[in-house]
């Protein structure tokens, strides 16, 4: 289901969509020669290469709109031109926990969204609690694993 809702990403996020979205079209002659293929080989009704064939190419085409329209609908945000005292979409958050350890989060799209690596999307729990606040304000965060409870240390925009 489209919508005309814009959706935030880094640079580097709507880069990843455009090279997806070209090597997707990159693997498209591939597929229409296998479906031509497959269709040489007879009665289409227990073609088991064709049907499989098509199912691919209609994934692909799937994917391809899926990404084409997130790429028409992308509002690409440059972290470092931005500056202020709260925090926003691409910001660097440096927090402490509630056993004082650091931690470090960047606030991005959905799409580039990866804890693991540091990158929390502005739509997940942490990210909506954090946007907005500033240097010096505790937030708390109800994640499926409990409450939890982190000061805001440092913010920038890298």
């Amino acid at each position: 289901m489209a919508t005309v809702d814009k959706m935030p990403m880094l640079v580097e996020g709507y880069e990843r969509l455009v090279a997806d979205v070209r090597q997707l079209k990159l693997e498209r002659p591939s597929i229409i020669e296998a479906i031509e293929e497959a269709r040489a080989h007879g009665d289409l009704s227990e073609n088991a290469e064709y049907h499989a064939a098509k199912e691919r190419q209609g994934h692909i085409e799937a994917q391809i709109a899926d990404l084409e329209d997130r790429l028409s609908r992308a509002m690409v945000i440059d972290p470092t031109t931005l500056s202020g005292d709260k925090v926003v979409f691409g910001a660097t958050v440096h927090l402490l926990d509630e056993d004082d350890k650091p931690v470090k989060y960047q606030i991005v799209g959905q799409t580039e969204a990866d804890a693991k690596v540091g990158r929390i999307s502005y739509s997940s729990p942490l990210g909506r609690a954090l946007i907005g606040r500033s240097v010096g304000d505790e937030v708390e965060v109800s994640a499926p694993s409990g409450d939890k409870y982190y000061s805001i240390e440092k913010i920038e925009f890298i």
